[in-house]
């Protein structure tokens, strides 16, 4: 019987003495992707033998993280028994704490958010934010009748350097963030591990797991929130750079429509949209409002779509050349529409591009929706436990 599988599923399990954690992670995760899958097509994609992924399905069973789900016809002899995750098995919460908004939502194994809650709210503070989570948390698991006992942990996703960035509007007590203790805010809500996380590379890894990373190995990721991030997935890998900082987009510098030279987080960003728009005197305070406004609105839209469109071309066009990506994705709390307009003015600019470059990748939306860093961080405290990674050998500590 031949199965037909995804260039993502490609995992390999090492046969290296005291690997057999990481051998049920490789496991787990192309079930994650594959399934209804059987133990046979399991073996291909591992490249681990058909004893070991008996042996490795037999644990995962046992441990209640996959199920069952009917059996495989069309071979020859009995039919081979297919197998999916279990999504009840474990859950988590992904926070993301952004400058204009604190989202949370409840994930489980198998990545459905089960419920989800989102305040906007301007440069919240960290007392803020914790007043938030201790208010939210226990009306999130009773949406679905979950009990804290069965979550995993919590992921934050939250941007580096919060009270650098000096957007319009930004108070001077902003800066506190710098010195607060996140897990520990958090911890004294709900004692369960605690993982950090940029919010460009939560959203990341969210697209990784649940998006359009499953088709894609090598790609640049742009955030659009209410500043301007981006990340970079190479080969299946988020790549991170010397010291953590690869893809930092939005700290690049760029000239605003009066020539002055500012970062480009400043010109392609929510708050600079929403900036143009009151400076017309429309007040927006939540990115679907944009969806609804006037025909002097939406000329305001459009032209801040052109402004961006100057501002990202030389940017991506150095991204093409520097990384090669296979495509380049954006996501962000922008509405759909606009990230296609955006998209498809890049993509019409770039085509200028095609004869003097070795290659331009297209710009499409993201899959995930605009709460991608919020899932992205959920799936931090199931990747720390069960999911592999390029350190999946090494011990890794939670906060």
């Amino acid at each position: 019987m031949t199965s037909k599988l995804p260039k993502q599923s490609q995992l390999s399990g090492t046969n290296l003495e005291r690997a057999g954690d990481h051998n049920q992670r490789v496991t787990l995760h192309a079930i994650r992707v594959n399934g209804p899958i059987t133990r046979a097509e399991l073996a291909v994609i591992t490249g681990l033998t058909a004893p070991a992924i008996a042996n490795i399905t037999k644990r995962l069973l046992a441990d209640n993280l996959i199920k069952e789900a009917g059996r495989r016809r069309g071979g020859r002899g009995q039919p081979a028994t297919k197998l999916v995750i279990d999504p009840d098995s474990g859950f988590s919460i992904g926070l993301n704490v952004d400058r204009d908004h604190v989202t949370m939502v409840l994930l489980d194994f198998e990545g459905r958010v089960r419920a989800r809650v989102s305040r906007e709210v301007a440069f919240a503070l960290p007392r803020e934010v914790e007043q938030f989570f201790r208010k939210s948390v226990d009306k999130l698991l009773a949406k679905v009748d979950i009990a804290r006992g069965r979550l995993v942990g919590i992921g934050v996703a939250l941007p580096d350097d919060m009270p650098r960035a000096a957007l319009p509007q930004q108070p001077a007590d902003y800066g506190i963030w710098a010195t607060t203790d996140v897990p520990a805010l958090l911890r004294g809500a709900l004692p369960v591990p605690v993982f950090i996380e940029n919010d460009a590379a939560a959203a990341t890894m969210g697209e990784m797991q649940f998006g359009l990373g499953k088709k894609h190995q090598t790609f640049f990721y742009i955030l659009i929130t209410a500043a301007l991030g981006g990340s970079l997935v190479i080969d299946g890998n988020h790549f991170r750079g010397a010291t953590g900082r690869s893809g930092e987009l939005g700290l690049l510098r760029g000239r605003d429509a009066t020539g002055i030279e500012r970062q480009i987080q400043n010109i392609v960003s929510l708050s600079a949209l929403y900036s143009r728009l009151a400076a017309q005197g429309i007040t927006v305070s939540e990115p679907a409002e944009l969806t609804s406004l006037g025909d002097k609105g939406k000329a305001i839209v459009s032209a801040w779509i052109e402004a961006a469109v100057d501002t990202l071309l030389d940017p991506i066009v150095s991204i093409n050349c520097l990384v090669n990506p296979e495509v380049i994705l954006i996501g962000g709390r922008l509405p759909a529409a606009i990230v296609d307009q955006l998209a498809t003015r890049l993509n019409q600019r770039l085509a200028a591009f095609a004869a003097l470059i070795p290659a331009t990748a297209r710009v499409s939306r993201a899959a995930l929706s605009d709460d991608a860093p919020a899932v992205g961080a959920a799936i931090l405290p199931f990747s720390d436990r069960l999911l592999p990674t390029r350190t999946a050998l090494m011990k890794v500590h939670a906060h």
